[in-house]
């Protein structure tokens, strides 16, 4: 169970972890007016008056004509006319009976920025929960028939657990996979499962599918999901279920095999602490 404190641009399994000047040059003082004339310079005139033809353009949900658009920007119409078709052309702005729209390319890039506003606050909270608690802190999602790991938040003093075996094919070993999978119905954990058969990669792992789902059907949904030594020898890890909508996910902490006793009191605080900030981390859901 263990990445990088991150929330990741891509959905990723856990990136494993063993646990294991110069002095100032003194510099002359330059006249305003030179620097402000020298940044001026690099400005590229072209690049700014496209810029300000898609604000104008993003402030039309409905679309505007070139005549408007080159008013509303202070262009001059040809001016104006030949960046609407560049942008066009480029896939940034769309054309359709003399109105001009965004484009499928500005689309890309707003969506971009709400996604990774979105991991940022995941990042800041698992962060939030890693500093509250003194654990390390995962956030995990199961979707398209698979386990990810959005998000992981550890420190060098309190380390996430070493990907040593694929983390999505080892679902059933880990605290994490145990409690998205007690989370799937029927017909989803057998594809699952079949995909990914049970197979011992510790002394303490489950030993076969059929001792698995006795285990899962008897979990209670608003209890941790704990996993002593069955992924990673030494360490115990415990999973709190979250459910929005029809997604199944899971905050979840580990610790070493020597702090085991904190495991449960660390949980249970995480899950009390979990309601405040809750909001805030199912959003990541639609990344």
């Amino acid at each position: 169970m263990a990445t990088v404190d991150t929330a990741p641009a891509e959905p990723q399994t856990l990136p494993g972890r063993p646990r294991s000047c110069a002095p100032p040059v003194q510099r002359q003082a330059s006249s305003a007016p030179v620097e402000q004339t020298h940044s001026a310079t690099t400005l590229i005139g072209s690049v700014q008056r496209a810029m300000r033809l898609l604000e104008a353009v993003a402030g039309h949900e409905h679309g505007a004509p070139a005549k408007q658009l080159a008013r509303e920007t202070g262009l001059a119409l040809p001016t104006a006319y030949h960046l609407l078709r560049t942008l066009a052309h480029e896939g940034y702005l769309r054309r359709d009976k003399g109105l001009f729209f965004l484009g499928e390319a500005a689309e890309r890039l707003s969506g971009s920025g709400a996604a990774q506003n979105r991991r940022s606050t995941i990042a800041d909270v698992l962060a939030q929960w890693r500093d509250s608690i003194g654990v390390p802190v995962y956030y995990a999602m199961y979707r398209d028939g698979e386990i990810e790991v959005m998000g992981v938040s550890d420190t060098p003093d309190n380390p996430a657990v070493e990907e040593w075996a694929d983390f999505r094919e080892t679902g059933h070993a880990h605290a994490i996979g145990q409690c998205l999978l007690s989370q799937l119905d029927e017909e989803a954990r057998r594809d699952h499962l079949a995909r990914y058969p049970v197979q011992s990669i510790t002394p303490y792992t489950v030993r076969d599918s059929h001792s698995l789902t006795w285990r899962l059907d008897r979990l209670r949904r608003t209890e941790p999901v704990v996993e002593r030594q069955e992924y990673a020898l030494g360490t115990v890890c415990a999973a709190i279920p979250v459910t929005v909508g029809t997604t199944a996910a899971t905050v979840a902490i580990s610790l070493p095999w020597q702090q085991a006793e904190r495991l449960l009191p660390a949980a249970r605080r995480l899950q009390s602490e979990m309601g405040q900030l809750l909001g805030s981390l199912a959003i990541s859901i639609s990344i």
